[in-house]
C-alpha cells in the first residue's frame, strides 16, 4: 500500500480536481451528457498520471488481437488491486467489469462504478450472481466490452493462478460473443507488496477464441482452455 500514499502526495495538487469532476460523472447515471467513450477517455488520462508517478510501467502486447469491433469480452487472471488500472491505461476502448458487492459504496470505488457502469455481483449469492451474468450478456450483445476476472477473487500467489471459475463465461457465451484471454504478470507487485521501487507490469492480450471454436464445447472445456493459454503466456514471460 505504500505505492498508493506515494502517489496521492506526488498528486496532491491535481487531485481535488480529479475528485471534483469524478464526483460529477458519476452523477450522470443515464450518460446524458457524459458518453462512455469521455468517460474512459478521462480515466485513461488520470490512470496514465498516476502509474507514471508511481513509478509503474506497463509493457503491453496483442492489441492487434482484439476484435475490431466492439462485444466482446476480455478473461485475465487477477492478481491485485492494480489490475484494473494495467487496463485503463493499456486497452484503449470503453469498457466495464463486474465487482464484489464489498466495495459497491466504498468512497471513490463507488463513483467509478457508477462511471464505467461496473455490474455488481453477491459472491455468496448464486442467483443474483447469474441475473448479473445475463444483464452483462445483454449489455456485450448490444456492443459493450467487459473485462471479468475468472478466477472470481485475486490469486495472492504472485503469477500463480487459482482455477478459474466456469460461471463467468457463460456470460460470453450466451451471446456467441468473442472471448479474449489476457495474461497479467507482477501486477500484483504494484499495490499488494509494500515497496515503491520502480516496476514494469506485463498485459498480454491474446487472440480471440471466437464462436465457431467453441460452441461445441462444453463451459468447463472453455474455463481450462482459457486459464492454460493464460499460465503458458506467463510461463514464457516469466522465470516460472
Amino acid at each position: 500500500m505504500k505505492r498508493i500514499t506515494f502517489m496521492v502526495i506526488r498528486l496532491i495538487f491535481k487531485l481535488p480536481l480529479w475528485f471534483f469532476l469524478i464526483f460529477k460523472y458519476a452523477k450522470d447515471v443515464d450518460h446524458e451528457k457524459y458518453d462512455d467513450v469521455f468517460r474512459y477517455n478521462f480515466l485513461r488520462k488520470i490512470t496514465i498520471q498516476a502509474n507514471r508517478v508511481g513509478r509503474v510501467s506497463i509493457k503491453y502486447s496483442g492489441l492487434e488481437n482484439l476484435p475490431q469491433e466492439d462485444g466482446f469480452v476480455i478473461f485475465p487472471n487477477h492478481q491485485g488491486l492494480f489490475d484494473g488500472l494495467a487496463f485503463f491505461e493499456t486497452l484503449g476502448r470503453p469498457f466495464s467489469i463486474i465487482m464484489k458487492k464489498e466495495v459497491e459504496n466504498t468512497f471513490l470505488v463507488k463513483q467509478i462504478r457508477l462511471i464505467i457502469g461496473a455490474k455488481i455481483m453477491d459472491r455468496s449469492d448464486l442467483r443474483q450472481s447469474m441475473k448479473v451474468i445475463k444483464a452483462i450478456s445483454a449489455e456485450v450483445k448490444e456492443g459493450k466490452n467487459y473485462i471479468i476476472f475468472a478466477e472470481g477473487t485475486r490469486s495472492r500467489k504472485g503469477n500463480e493462478l487459482l482455477p478459474f471459475k466456469g460461471g463467468a463465461f457463460k456470460s460470453a457465451v450466451y451471446v456467441k460473443a468473442p472471448i479474449v484471454p489476457a495474461a497479467l504478470i507482477d501486477s500484483f507487485k504494484a499495490f499488494d507488496t509494500n515497496s515503491i521501487k520502480k516496476i514494469t507490469v506485463q498485459v498480454h492480450y491474446l487472440k480471440p477464441i471466437e464462436y465457431e471454436e467453441y460452441k461445441d464445447m462444453k463451459t468447463g472445456e472453455i474455463t481450462k482452455l482459457v486459464e492454460e493459454r493464460i499460465r503458458q503466456v506467463i510461463k514464457e514471460n516469466t522465470d516460472m
